[in-house]
């Protein structure tokens, strides 16, 4: 297999220096050679695993040769989803040790943003994987630097986050995987690069406190304003919700950056202490930003904060497109970047166009990262049950197609749905580029949340009880993601029958509060902590409405004979004809509950709930 590019820190100087050279040339062999490469993975994955216990039970063995291994693991192996993994995922998280999953033995879990009976999924890894997980960030500067030479002359004010983490009952750390990457030695020991000098301290990156790490990295950010060359996030929403919260506490920033003392406020020490080497009193720099933010208008405040920026990194792709707008306005024209695509599962590929507009991204799938199949979606989207037979190479999908991500890893998935579907939108050599179409099943998200149409639909049928004692009942509704404001919040369309009593406010409130305290802890955890989602909205509409919708969709060619409404509508002409027959609105009073020091292992159903990973 070919080796993967050394992590010795690049030159100063130059366009395309050694270390960036080595990386292009190892993504153009890969890709070049993506059939043998996907096929020696393979391999080396069974043999890897071949003492678990998982592959013996479908009679896949190494120990005749690897060709048969791979034949037997074609042939045998099936598709599985979360839930028939869980059982074993199980074991391990209660502290079964044997090789289960993997040869390897799992070093943590990494909890998925998906959700698995209302809560997050466990995803095992091993701790090869922060090793892989670093050689796809190794790839990102050289492939950008083609684009934009000159990154390594400034400094990249990335606001990055880690979250709480819980223990399994069998003592592994269970943690989202990013801040298993934030708090690796891979990220913390990196070597000096100056592609990937960050204006944020480690510190302020590893403190728990969401208010405080926000605050100390805005204002690292804004010390070091001039050198900036790059402003980003992981996802669009982290970003707008920073913006946000520079828009209300941008005086007390300036006021520590005038006096040259931290807010008191900050308390964490391990915070103060690395802010405080780089804060000193400078009252010109206080004065500039506080003439900036103090204008009537925030157009185009990235560029304006930050003069020197280049572009914005986040990514912007699948529900996060929805911010797009939002983002160019306050970017002020800066372009909009998406350099990696990446799961709790595995991290996958990059864009290797990074300079493309939003809606023309596409992610090259880096053969070297796990094994690859696809499912074409006719497939999966069919009522029989999918098939491995019916899955695809990596080499073999064809353009324009869609397909579903299904990935065999070194941490021991073997053909697991990831539950991306993608749509092919080229080639680089062997290997095909993916534009991102959706998640499957997922019908709401603002933040990290992914809301499906069954846990909502439950949620609504628990909420509308409320109604039963004035009479009223729910006759249809619909929902969409409202990103209008920061944050973004869950808006419930309701066509009520209404009952000889008058329904009062107070009630719908208590439905809204209901239906949030009946998602999943992911969504109440962007509720109750992050606030990074606002409160959930009822719009109540008139009599008549839903059979207005079913009009206008016959109208745009639907059929009457198959049409139902639907669950999760989308910014346009459905959502205006709603809002042009609401009769009144409601929000939850208060945030759903939602408890860090609430963990609980439900092993007798087999379920298990991390409210706070």
């Amino acid at each position: 297999m070919p080796e993967a590019p050394s992590a010795q820190p690049a030159p100063a100087s130059g366009y395309a220096p050694g270390a960036h050279r080595e990386a292009l040339d190892f993504i153009e062999h890969v890709t070049a050679n993506a059939g043998k490469v996907q096929q020696r993975v393979l391999a080396e994955i069974l043999a890897q695993n071949a003492t678990a216990e998982y592959l013996r039970r479908y009679g896949v063995s190494v120990s005749s040769s690897p060709l048969d291994a791979v034949d037997a693991f074609r042939r045998c192996v099936p598709l599985v989803t979360y839930e028939d993994l869980q059982p074993d995922i199980l074991r391990i998280a209660n502290g079964d040790t044997s090789p289960i999953l993997s040869g390897k033995p799992i070093s943590e879990f990494l909890t998925s943003s998906g959700t698995s009976g209302g809560e997050r999924k466990l995803m095992p890894t091993i701790a090869d994987e922060l090793d892989r997980r670093s050689l796809l960030y190794s790839l990102l500067m050289p492939v950008m630097s083609q684009s934009l030479p000159g990154l390594d002359k400034g400094k990249a004010m990335y606001l990055l986050f880690v979250k709480a983490e819980s223990r399994t009952p069998g003592g592994l750390a269970a943690r989202p995987v990013l801040t298993s990457y934030y708090r690796s030695r891979q990220f913390l020991d990196r070597p000096h690069d100056p592609y990937t000098a960050y204006t944020s301290p480690n510190k302020a990156i590893l403190c728990v406190d969401s208010y405080q790490s926000m605050y100390a990295q805005l204002l690292c950010g804004l010390v070091h304003r001039t050198d900036v060359l790059r402003v980003g996030a992981v996802f669009a929403s982290g970003l707008l919700r920073a913006i946000r919260f520079l828009e209300k506490h941008w005086p007390r920033l300036c006021h520590d950056i005038r006096t040259g003392e931290l807010d008191p406020e900050i308390t964490d020490h391990a915070v103060r202490d690395a802010v405080g080497r780089l804060l000193h009193a400078n009252p010109a720099l206080a004065s500039e930003i506080e003439a900036e933010c103090s204008k009537p208008s925030w157009e185009g405040i990235i560029r304006r904060l930050w003069p020197r920026t280049k572009y914005i990194d986040v990514i912007v792709t699948g529900a996060m497109s929805q911010y797009i707008q939002t983002l160019e306005f306050y970017g002020g024209g800066l372009p909009l970047i998406c350099t990696m695509y990446a799961s709790s599962e595995c991290y996958f590929g990059l864009n290797l166009n990074p300079m493309c507009k939003p809606g023309d991204v596409a992610y090259t799938l880096i053969p070297t990262m796990c094994h690859f199949e696809f499912l074409p979606v006719h497939c999966s989207n069919a009522n029989a049950e999918p098939s491995h037979r019916d899955l695809v190479d990596l080499v073999d999908v064809k353009l324009g197609h869609d397909y579903e991500l299904v990935v065999t890893t070194f941490s021991g998935l073997c053909r697991y749905r990831v539950g991306d579907v993608l749509r092919v939108a080229g080639f680089k050599n062997e290997a095909p580029m993916f534009s991102f179409v959706r998640r499957r099943n997922v019908a709401l998200s603002i933040d990290s949340d992914k809301t499906d149409e069954t846990e909502l639909h439950t949620a609504v049928s628990s909420a509308v009880q409320h109604l039963a004692p004035f009479g009223a009942s729910l006759v249809e509704y619909t929902s969409y993601a409202d990103t209008a404001a920061i944050p973004g919040h869950y808006v419930l369309f309701w066509e009520l029958r209404e009952g000889s009593t008058a329904v009062p406010a107070s009630v719908f409130e208590e439905c809204c509060l209901s239906v949030e305290e009946a998602l999943n802890s992911v969504y109440r955890q962007c509720r109750a902590c992050d606030r990074s989602i606002g409160p959930l909205e009822i719009r109540v509409v008139s009599e008549g409405t839903f059979e207005k919708l079913m009009d206008y969709a016959l109208s745009q060619g639907a059929s009457i004979n198959q049409y139902k409404a639907p669950r999760c509508v989308r910014p346009g002409p459905v959502v205006e004809l709603l809002d042009a027959r609401m009769q009144a609105s409601y929000f939850s009073p208060k945030c759903p509950k939602w408890s860090p020091g609430n963990k609980q292992w439900n092993t007798s159903k087999e379920l298990l709930s991390i409210g706070d990973a």
